[in-house]
């Protein structure tokens, strides 16, 4: 019962972040209030941060008791798993437009249309797995120490990705249509498969 509320505070969080995010509330925002619609992504991205400060607050402040500890080679490997993963988050960016992404290309050229506008784009880890970002924050955070309040955040935030990629790939069919289609039967959403992959060679199929 001590991190009921941080179950809660999650629930609240994910249930914002995903309406937020929604093509609906985007284009009301858009149509009540046009000259603010620039603004939406970059507000969306500092309220999405700012939001989580009393969940990292509840995750210190009422840890429970501790569920398990990586000791010896067992800390190497998972520290250097979360190591890795913190370092393909970094590179797997570069497959994305970060400016669309921060909010940043909107402000700049006044645009504020609901859906956003970046290229698709297919990086080496979008080779692998349809959300690389998503993927490699799972690694760093099934590789912690595990107290009782960081287990209830795993397994939200593990729910949150899965659940959350599914209507993030509504958008998405809404704006590559039959390509982003042909991509999601060619590669799997966050788990890599060894029979599942796109070769190098097939990607420009795919632009």
């Amino acid at each position: 019962m001590d991190q009921l509320p941080l179950a809660l505070a999650w629930f609240a969080y994910a249930a914002l972040h995903s309406l937020l995010a929604s093509l609906a509330v985007k284009a009301a925002v858009t149509r009540r209030w046009p000259g603010f619609a620039p603004w939406y992504r970059l507000s969306y991205n500092v309220f999405a941060g700012i939001a989580a400060l009393p969940l990292a607050w509840l995750l210190y402040t009422v840890p429970g008791d501790s569920l398990w500890a990586w000791r010896g080679a067992w800390a190497w490997l998972a520290n250097g798993l979360a190591a890795a993963a913190v370092a393909c988050l970094f590179i797997a960016s570069r497959g994305y437009d970060m400016d669309e992404f921060l909010g940043l290309r909107q402000l700049r050229g006044g645009r504020g249309e609901p859906v956003d506008h970046g290229s698709f784009r297919i990086s080496l880890f979008h080779r692998f797995v349809r959300h690389p970002w998503y993927s490699f924050s799972l690694v760093i955070v099934w590789t912690r120490d595990m107290n009782e309040a960081m287990l209830v955040s795993a397994i939200a935030i593990t729910a949150y990705f899965v659940i959350g990629s599914r209507y993030e790939e509504r958008k998405l069919i809404a704006l590559y249509g039959e390509t982003y289609r042909r991509y999601r039967q060619r590669v799997p959403a966050l788990l890599p498969l060894p029979w599942k992959y796109l070769g190098g060679d097939e990607t420009d199929g795919f632009r």
